[in-house]
């Protein structure tokens, strides 16, 4: 399926040891456009979906003027003086509104949320007044708050609630529905193929001889992308052999938005992935000036976007958060929204080589004297899933550092999304 137009601009010279991470994905983005597809969903399956036409309040609300709480609406609007009194006329309470018009002298009980009568302009606390069953009287100073809720303080008619583009959270759900909102239309989302290639890979549970190893990058791939709001929609697992992987290819090219490997993309003599691609259509950079990572391919096949993430599966998850996840929105027709970056300080000393980026995987921890901390626990090898595990932020290393003592500052990618 071809999902985007991709622009002939991409082909032009890269540096040897790879593209640095900012470019490639300046270039990525630059040549994709929005699959521009999109389906009117009810409200509660909306959670997490991207607005396709920008939605508007049918009315104001909350519509009416409300007491912020429990006291008693005045009429008039000025400050009241101490021992001032005012008759009670009636009651309003939510859902049980009060519909007269006040007159001057006049005063109605008002709970949290109720309407406010016409003809007041302030609401007075309860435990600022003494109150009898037909009278009130102002015992304590009162300030200058009004205490009252506007009829659009949420929104007005016809305001914008959500914008095109926008990726709907809890709150805004809850907004839309707060605001009379029953459906909405959302961009669909695009269908992911995933490939996964290599001789040596066993279902988890088969017994395995030397050299054999279980495959798990399907499932970190598939739980990552699940966890960002995508998901695969067709996945096969194929040997290194030339003919099963090019018709994997064809197939996953045809049927979905956008072909996604592991494996097979460096230049070893079973790597068929990336001759593959050229020959089906085209790889417009190998190799990228990352560690994890540099093993990447970008291009097409049969004119689908195509990316060839590394074997490793640290390396592959890395490059997929920086590379693949920020493709993923933009053909959605999302904002691209790339993870949010702190200052952090090195808990301990790093040991490291100078010569590539990195992102190095750390927990977030806070030092007695309040500062952000960063805890590399263990190896970094991008083979060891175990760097993944607990980990809250990717450290991001310039290419010319080499070890770093304890204190360091750096800047991290913050890992964990946000609830709301």
């Amino acid at each position: 399926m071809v999902a985007a137009a991709i622009g002939s601009a991409m082909t032009e010279p890269y540096p040897k040891e790879g593209l640095p991470l900012d470019q490639a994905r300046a270039l990525i983005l630059q040549a994709l456009e929005p699959l521009a597809l999109s389906e009117s969903l009810p409200l509660p399956e909306c959670l997490g979906r991207t607005v396709a036409e920008a939605v508007h309040a049918p009315e104001a609300v909350p519509g009416f003027r409300a007491s912020i709480m429990d006291g008693y609406a005045l009429a008039g609007s000025e400050q009241p003086a101490l021992g001032e009194a005012w008759q009670l006329v009636g009651r309003s309470a939510a859902g049980a509104p009060f519909l007269g018009t006040l007159q001057p002298g006049q005063a109605v009980r008002v709970l949290t949320g109720a309407l406010v009568p016409e003809g007041s302009g302030r609401v007075v606390p309860q435990e600022l007044v003494e109150a009898s069953d037909q009278e009130l009287r102002l015992i304590k100073a009162c300030g200058a708050n009004s205490w009252i809720r506007s009829a659009d303080e949420e929104t007005a008619a016809g305001g914008v609630l959500a914008e095109s583009g926008l990726r709907l959270g809890v709150a805004e759900v809850a907004r839309l529905a707060s605001c009379g909102i029953q459906c909405c239309r959302v961009f669909s989302k695009p269908r992911v193929g995933l490939l996964i290639s290599g001789d040596e890979l066993l279902p988890p549970g088969q017994p395995r001889q030397l050299g054999e190893i279980w495959e798990s990058n399907s499932t970190l791939l598939r739980g990552l992308l699940e966890r960002l709001g995508y998901g695969v929609a067709v996945q096969r697992v194929v040997g290194d052999q030339p003919e099963p992987l090019r018709q994997a290819l064809l197939a996953l090219a045809e049927d979905c938005d956008v072909v996604v490997s592991t494996g097979g993309v460096s230049a070893g003599d079973t790597d068929w992935i990336r001759p593959l691609v050229a020959e089906l259509g085209e790889v417009r950079f190998w190799k990228l000036f990352l560690k994890p990572g540099r093993p990447l391919a970008w291009g097409t096949v049969a004119g689908t976007p195509f990316f060839g993430l590394p074997g490793n599966p640290v390396a592959a998850a890395v490059t997929a958060l920086q590379l693949l996840w920020p493709a993923l929105q933009r053909l959605e027709g999302a904002q691209v929204q790339l993870l949010p970056r702190l200052r952090v300080a090195l808990e301990q000393p790093l040991r490291r080589g100078a010569g590539r980026p990195e992102l190095a995987r750390a927990s977030l921890v806070v030092a007695e004297d309040g500062r952000l901390m960063a805890r590399v626990a263990g190896s970094q090898a991008s083979s060891r899933i175990g760097s993944l595990a607990g980990a809250d932020l990717l450290l991001e290393i310039p290419a010319e550092l080499g070890s770093l003592e304890a204190g360091a500052e750096l800047w991290a990618q913050l890992l964990r999304l946000p609830i709301f």
